[in-house]
């Protein structure tokens, strides 16, 4: 089966006293998935799943609006931040110095999942999920830790901290995966879809 695994499009920054930030997408965000499943339309998408932040569900509506139906919502498929009261694009907190930064690319904070419960959870999840369907192609649309975490499990990396690579907003990691447990890397960070939009990818780049 081939697995698109989609990273989320860019979210607001919030900061809440109690509880899960949980962000919801920007305008620029609805733009980036819509801009992302107008691009996926010409192929056949069997099912698609989504972690259960907000910034993963809103980013595959579009997606799951084209093909007529229902995102599956799974738990496994949540960021190692997803408890944290505060999300800030890690873009602004580049602009900014801001120390938090070093933080969370070293996945040093209290809130923070446990790395190694965290890594556990989404291969266990994402090897459910291609186990559940053989022969098809499936959107995953989760988060950059999740993409890395299984895209390093594939290619034999020993991640220590978030990741080895840092996947723009909607982009398209594919891999071949099958029940036997043979899996290739087909794509890593594929933005087709954002080049010359004007749109924000990511850390380094623009479309």
């Amino acid at each position: 089966m081939e697995l698109l695994l989609i990273r989320h499009a860019l979210p607001i920054r919030r900061e809440v006293t109690e509880g899960a930030a949980d962000p919801p997408l920007s305008d620029i965000g609805r733009q980036q998935a819509q801009l992302l499943a107008d691009y996926l339309a010409s192929e056949q998408i069997d099912a698609v799943y989504a972690s259960p932040l907000i910034r993963a569900v809103e980013t595959a509506q579009p997606l799951s609006e084209h093909y007529l139906t229902t995102s599956v919502l799974d738990a496994g498929l949540a960021e190692f931040d997803q408890h944290s009261s505060e999300y800030i694009p890690i873009e602004e907190m580049k602009a900014s110095n801001d120390p938090r930064l070093r933080e969370f690319f070293q996945g040093e904070r209290e809130e923070f999942d446990d790395r190694h419960e965290f890594r556990d959870r989404v291969l266990n999840s994402v090897s459910r999920i291609v186990s559940d369907h053989s022969g098809e192609r499936v959107a995953v649309v989760c988060h950059g830790g999740v993409i890395n975490c299984y895209a390093g499990d594939v290619l034999g990396i020993d991640l220590d901290g978030p990741g080895f690579f840092y996947p723009n907003y909607t982009s398209i990691t594919r891999i071949a995966a099958s029940r036997s447990g043979l899996r290739s890397i087909v794509t890593i960070n594929e933005t087709s879809h954002l080049r010359n939009t004007g749109l924000p990818m990511g850390l380094f780049q623009h479309g």
